[in-house]
């Protein structure tokens, strides 16, 4: 198959914004012996899942805002000496897009969105790391730019590949719990002075030098001009609101995603932090309880989701009455049915029903049918077979963007206390409507995007 002529029917279907997309369930598209051109953003850390995913195929590619990243991963992943490498997406955007099939976008959470959008706005289908965005507004954004640009789009969290996903839900839809109305997410932290987590010695942090090997600015992306501090670069910027979520960003899009996909919590009415420790305007909570409310979706009954991050001490949910299975693990979700209550870990895996009894009987009488098509390799390698025509990714934008959104729904309520009433279909906060602001955050002159998707 010819690259350039594939590309070009690809752009002007794009244009016309009528076709169906090209590589949609079930119908064939890329060869699957055609290798698929792969750029990467962001090319260190993280990134290793992403050379991981695509190490079959064709990296042509590579773009982050430290020269020192290339050298991370090169001597697991040989190919990195031969991509092309740039500092800036944009320019190598506009330089290779009509070579590139797929980008991997493996940056901070601040820079995630800008990323994404200018690799849909040319046709590229595209991998974001989670959390997809950094605000609501971006979020719904995305959901728009999958439906105007045709392309296919997967969000990393890894656990929506897994079967154990797949497996609750099918004993969920069997009726094994009856109706499900709470469930309860946790995990402990952030673990402040980690790998990933510490606080500056002041604040506002002080001004440290900027790295020989770093493009401060362009780190900055949208959110810019301000002071490098030594903690942003490379790994501890998840604790700062500016650039990160927190335990939000860091694990609710794994530990969340089992409820939140087989109870369609899509919308809530109220979100309200029950109980926050710490936090301030530059670091996100030391912990937090964090409660939402759903109504009636469908034929399923009313459902009160919690989430909980922090000393376990202070921020768990209390063990199930039923529960057979030792010490409650240190994270998961827990699930209220009116038959039977059941637990899924924190990738969303490895569901069990809370009985030890319960689960032996339900064992034995055998387990539903397998309803749910079971898939392996990650959702990097899940979004390179759907290039090649095989199933659209099950984290694809259309569910990962309302997913994040709920996140983002929490992390709101934490940074400004108390309770939110949410108008999902208008997109606004009804009770405290100076809160609104947060749902889209200001951007930096030269880094918007998406705005005429709105018109």
């Amino acid at each position: 198959m010819n690259k350039i002529n594939r590309r070009s029917f690809q752009k002007t279907a794009v244009a016309a914004s009528t076709a169906l997309p090209l590589f949609s369930i079930g119908k064939p598209g890329q060869s699957a012996n055609e290798k698929v051109n792969v750029a990467m953003i962001g090319a260190g850390n993280v990134a290793w899942q992403s050379l991981e995913g695509t190490k079959d195929e064709n990296l042509v590619a590579l773009c982050d805002v430290d020269s020192k990243m290339f050298g991370q991963h090169a001597k697991r992943f040989p190919a990195m000496e031969q991509a092309e490498k740039f500092t800036d997406f944009r320019v190598m955007l506009d330089k290779l897009g009509k070579e590139i099939d797929m980008v991997c976008i493996s940056t901070p959470d601040h820079t995630h969105f800008a990323a994404t959008m200018a690799a849909m706005e040319r046709g590229i289908h595209t991998f974001t790391q989670k959390p997809l965005t950094h605000n609501i507004w971006q979020a719904r954004t995305l959901k728009r730019a999958k439906d105007r640009y045709k392309v296919l789009t997967n969000m990393g969290n890894q656990g929506h590949t897994f079967n154990g996903i797949r497996q609750m839900r099918e004993w969920y839809e069997s009726g094994i719990f009856g109706q499900i109305t709470e469930a309860h997410s946790f995990r402990d932290g952030p673990k402040w002075n980690g790998n990933y987590f510490q606080r500056p010695d002041t604040l506002p942090p002080s001004t440290d030098p900027v790295p020989e090997t770093l493009d401060w600015d362009l780190w900055q992306g949208p959110t810019g001009p301000n002071p490098f501090n030594k903690l942003y670069h490379p790994k501890r910027w998840r604790g700062f609101n500016r650039y990160g979520g927190g335990m939000f960003g860091d694990w609710f899009c794994h530990i969340a995603d089992a409820p939140i996909w087989l109870l369609d919590l899509y919308e809530p009415v109220a979100i309200e932090a029950e109980k926050v420790l710490g936090g301030n305007e530059w670091m996100v909570a030391d912990g937090c309880r964090v409660r939402y409310d759903f109504e009636r979706r469908g034929d399923k009954a009313p459902c009160t989701f919690y989430w909980y991050n922090g000393d376990p001490k202070l921020f768990t949910p209390a063990t199930p009455k039923d529960w057979g299975w030792g010490n409650l693990p240190d994270a998961g979700t827990i699930y209220y049915g009116t038959k039977n209550n059941g637990f899924t870990d924190e990738r969303s895996n490895n569901p069990r029903l809370s009985s030890r009894d319960a689960a032996i009987e339900f064992k034995k009488a055998g387990y539903p049918e397998e309803k749910y098509p079971r898939i392996a390799g990650g959702p990097i390698l899940e979004l390179v077979n759907a290039v090649k025509g095989g199933p659209e990714p099950g984290s694809n934008f259309d569910y990962a963007a309302p997913f994040t959104e709920i996140m983002l729904l929490g992390i709101i309520a934490v940074n400004h206390g108390g309770r939110i009433e949410w108008d999902s279909k208008n997109m606004r906060i009804t009770n405290r409507p100076e809160l609104n602001q947060y749902l889209k955050e200001p951007v930096r002159k030269g880094w918007e995007y998406g705005e005429e998707l709105w018109s």
